[in-house]
């Protein structure tokens, strides 16, 4: 089976080596949530965003800060609320009486990891100014395009929509996502485990060291991009998608975006196994959060329809 082209081995090794110690770390910042954080990485590698719906305070700004500084890059957070304006996501132009110019003025969208708190409290107007950037990863401001970094990466926070106060996300915009993720309360166990970590902290400060410099993360994106997928893996994605847009209880099925992402993310999931191609489990083992943030589902559990899905379609 062919394997991707790889980086000499000392270089590839550092770099997983570096994965696993971000992935050791948010577990210490996330406690008990092994798999979430799986799934985090997964997306940060396949170059994707991720979408979290959840309660609040269960650990997501913690999270998105915990990753920010392990990946060594800029943190920014946008409380989005219903008087938030495009311009305070994306920047705006002033004039500069001494230069006799308009001088651009950055928004919090130039970091490399954004928290849009809240996304869904933001009018639609505002939700689609994160349109361009999530899929371009860059901004127009008065005609001008300014570049985002290259491993721009987007966490945002929605709210149940059973609460007041809140806008749907359109199609258009929940298609940008590669993953959904639900963070939930932790066990007793890991409970207990927080709150004895939150005395020491607050003895000694926790590291903030960079564990992943920027061009590293971005090698290894690029690695995950490489990494092949077999035809009859390829053949496996289609007739998913195809079952999904032909599903009775599926109103809205896999798009082509959306499986290009799907084999991102089952790239990405292989790298975190060290391995060098994509296998079957490592489809089934993402579909879940990929599906869930695109198909329209018209029942309550779409957890049970996305398994339904995935028992209907022979493996290769």
């Amino acid at each position: 089976m062919p394997t991707a082209t790889l980086s000499p081995p000392s270089t590839q090794q550092q770099d997983l080596r570096a994965v696993e110690q971000v992935r050791h770390r948010l577990n210490q910042v996330l406690r008990g949530k092994a798999d979430v954080i799986d799934k985090v990485l997964v997306c940060l590698l396949a170059q994707g965003h991720l979408l979290v719906e959840d309660r609040p305070g269960l650990g997501k700004t913690t999270l998105a800060k915990g990753l920010a500084d392990a990946i060594g890059g800029r943190f920014a957070r946008v409380q989005c609320t219903p008087d938030l304006l495009p311009s305070d996501i994306t920047g705006f132009s002033i004039f500069n009486q001494k230069a006799h110019e308009f001088e651009f003025r950055p928004g919090p969208v130039f970091s490399e990891v954004l928290l849009a708190d809240e996304i869904n409290r933001a009018t639609p107007r505002t939700q689609s100014a994160l349109l361009e950037a999530m899929a371009e990863r860059q901004v127009t401001v008065d005609s001008i395009r300014h570049g985002l970094a290259e491993q721009f990466f987007v966490i945002a926070t929605q709210n149940p929509h059973e609460q007041h106060g809140t806008y749907p996300l359109p199609e258009a915009q929940l298609d940008r996502f590669a993953m959904k993720l639900s963070v939930g309360y932790p066990h007793r166990d890991d409970e207990i485990s927080m709150l004895t970590a939150a005395i020491d902290d607050s003895r000694q400060a926790r590291s903030r060291e960079p564990l992943l410099e920027p061009a590293q993360l971005v090698r290894i994106q690029r690695l995950v991009a490489e990494i092949p997928v077999a035809r009859p893996i390829q053949d496996y994605l289609v007739r998913l998608a195809e079952a999904s847009r032909n599903h009775p209880q599926i109103s809205l099925g896999v798009s082509p975006r959306g499986l290009l992402t799907w084999q991102r993310a089952a790239q990405a999931q292989a790298y975190l196994r060290s391995r060098g191609f994509v296998t079957p489990d490592d489809v089934q083992d993402v579909a879940l959060p990929v599906l869930i943030v695109r198909l329209g589902i018209e029942r309550d559990d779409p957890d049970s329809i996305i398994r339904e899905l995935l028992q209907t379609v022979a493996v290769p």
